[in-house]
């Protein structure tokens, strides 16, 4: 009897589901008639952002549809594939940080255009799809949303809260709290997705706010691509160059990535010692890039092949260091992958003649130029252009002598046999003519040159940080390492300083530390100075803690390695300064803050005030900034 009451039980629950499909079926087909009538505007397949668990979100993201953004975020691609600043991410690759601060150009994350697969095939890819997200324990609830508007042309990233020790400790100091944050938005605009973006660390914004890729960008990247990867003519050498604000370090970011699309490395030479890419600035440098830059120099700081620390951020007191030092650093590239070479936006006068001489010196294959269309800045540096004027310090063609310099400069800088007057040089060169608003106008940065220099520094710092995440430790907490003054030798580049006050210099600065060939000899325990500067390898940086006059030492914080800090035997200060918020925040100090005073003689030369500075300028709102 139980049994016949099941059976029937279970017919009775089969009909009535037939009969809900039926009705659902019905009113899907009656509202679809109202779409078809035009009354109801049909569903737009667009960005679709649902919560996947606590800190994380899934996005989807219809053929060619961009998501442009401020903030940071770990990125990984589940389904399909998408661009980010020119490198591909597909689903095969590992998760990457991204970085995109206010006060830089905001990043767009792109779905990648793919080829309709067939109809038959849809159901596995929407297996795949869910299998993705269920792997990375993407909630179901969220699994079904992102589902609804799947398309097989679509791509599925994981975007997940990004907390690093570099990004803590720039928060950590009051003037960069809001960094990551973007333009507040009216309550009213504000959507459900919005909330789900800012739960994972990243805020919409406006595409305008994003980087604008001109035809002749476009055209300029396309023919150094294909270069790159045939090398019919051997590895090339890409050097760009253009006056200040005109987008060459977005350029370079954006052209190394998209060469490792293609390309497993990538070298790139700063020139620009003002503002460097992946060292501290003051510095020329040869580095092996092998991963996607996807964000600001403060958040890739790294140890270069090669890198001499010149000092300071301009070279117009001494261009003939200058140079030495960029024929030093050159001479270590293998010519085994294409190099990029970035250059100073110094253009104008001497600036233009010693940039004549980089060319000469360093024999690029391609040179990009970038300009506003009324080449005021410079003219068009053409191979016959170059070849007939003179340089700072080499002639060109019709030119009887150049620059005078010393007997000993004259013969450093004389050709070498092969090379003369007789030919122009050989290489291609590239405009492009950035079209964001005020390209090329000095002083109309988004943000300071300084402040952009001390968040270099201050990322570098960062790597003292414990990697496990917790509470930011202050410098003035670390255990310095203690080095004997017998140990290395010292030099003040910028400046000349009396023996007797090397010591007040040195203490709570900025040092280079350097590797000399020269074996140090010290005749008593006291410091051991050299009488010039030399050309020599930089391992890292450090901060002169303190000074134990007493026990002769140096205490010197730095994250560079012990088995780096072995060779190093010389300390280069330069005409760069700890970052003022390094000095003026140092907190759980009570009483006197250690190396800041109100009390001072500002009429003593070289003593100055640390001011405020308020150079957080986006293109619609200012970002208020107490920078001291």
């Amino acid at each position: 009897m139980s049994a016949r009451r099941s059976a029937q039980s279970r017919r009775a629950r089969r009909a009535a589901t037939r009969g809900r499909s039926r009705v659902e079926a019905a009113w899907r087909e009656f509202a679809a008639s109202f779409a078809r009538a035009g009354m109801v505007p049909p569903v737009e397949p667009g960005l679709a952002a649902v919560e996947a668990a606590e800190g994380s979100a899934v996005v989807l993201l219809a053929p060619r549809q961009a998501l442009t953004f401020t903030g940071k975020c770990r990125l990984r691609c589940l389904y399909g594939a998408v661009r980010l600043l020119g490198f591909a991410v597909g689903s095969h690759q590992p998760a990457l940080p991204v970085f995109s601060p206010a006060t830089h150009c905001s990043l767009a994350l792109e779905a990648l255009p793919a080829e309709r697969p067939p109809a038959a095939d849809l159901r596995q890819l929407r297996a795949a799809a869910r299998a993705a997200m269920r792997a990375h324990r993407v909630r179901r609830q969220a699994r079904v949303k992102v589902m609804a508007r799947f398309c097989p042309e679509c791509a599925v990233v994981l975007l997940e809260h990004l907390d690093t020790p570099v990004t803590r400790f720039l928060l950590s100091h009051p003037p960069l709290s809001r960094l990551f944050e973007p333009q507040k938005k009216e309550e009213s605009s504000f959507t459900s997705e919005d909330a789900v973006l800012a739960s994972v660390g990243i805020m919409k914004c406006s595409p305008e706010r994003g980087l604008l890729v001109s035809e002749s960008m476009g055209l300029a990247l396309e023919e150094l691509i294909q270069a790159c990867c045939e090398e019919d003519e051997g590895v090339p050498v890409v050097l760009v160059c253009g006056p200040k604000n005109t987008g060459k370090s977005t350029f370079n970011r954006y052209l190394i990535n998209l060469l490792l699309n293609r390309l497993p490395s990538v070298d790139y030479m700063e020139c620009d010692i003002g503002q460097t890419e992946f060292t501290p600035p003051g510095c020329v440098s040869l580095s092996n890039v092998t991963e996607p830059v996807l964000g600001p120099p403060f958040t890739h700081q790294q140890t270069p092949r090669k890198m001499v620390y010149y000092g300071q951020t301009s070279c117009e007191q001494d261009t003939e260091r200058y140079l030495d030092v960029v024929k030093y650093v050159f001479s270590s590239y293998k010519k085994e992958v294409p190099l990029v070479i970035n250059t100073m936006g110094w253009v104008k006068g001497e600036g233009l003649l010693l940039l004549i001489d980089i060319i000469r010196l360093l024999s690029p294959s391609h040179i990009v130029q970038m300009d506003v269309y009324d080449w005021k800045a410079m003219a068009p540096l053409t191979p016959e252009y170059v070849h007939l004027t003179p340089g700072l310090y080499t002639k060109g063609k019709q030119q009887a002598k150049c620059k005078q310099l010393g007997a000993d400069d004259g013969e450093s800088w004389k050709p070498s046999e092969g090379e003369g007057d007789t030919s122009a040089p050989e290489y291609k060169l590239l405009y492009v003519h950035p079209e964001f608003p005020r390209a090329g106008v000095a002083g109309e940065a988004r943000v300071h040159s300084g402040i952009l220099r001390d968040m270099s520094m201050l990322g570098y710092l960062g790597q003292l940080q414990a990697p496990d995440i917790g509470a930011v430790l202050p410098l003035h907490s670390l255990v310095p390492y203690q080095v004997p003054f017998s140990a290395v030798a010292l030099r003040v580049i910028h400046t000349d300083v009396a023996p007797t006050n090397i010591m007040y210099a040195v203490n709570a600065s900025w040092v280079g530390l350097c590797r000399i060939p020269d074996e140090i000899r010290c005749q008593s325990d006291g410091p051991v100075l050299l009488t010039q500067t030399p050309v020599c390898d930089c391992l890292g940086f450090g901060v002169v803690r303190g000074v134990d006059m007493e026990k002769k030492l140096y205490h010197i914080l730095t994250p560079v390695p012990p088995e780096n800090l072995r060779l190093v035997n010389c300390l280069l200060l330069g005409n760069i300064a700890i970052p003022n918020c390094i000095l003026v925040g140092q907190q759980g100090v009570e009483g006197e803050i250690p190396y800041v005073t109100a009390d001072y003689n500002y009429s003593i030369l070289g003593s100055g005030k640390l001011r405020k500075k308020k150079h957080f300028k986006r293109r619609e709102y200012a970002f208020e900034c107490d920078y001291a």
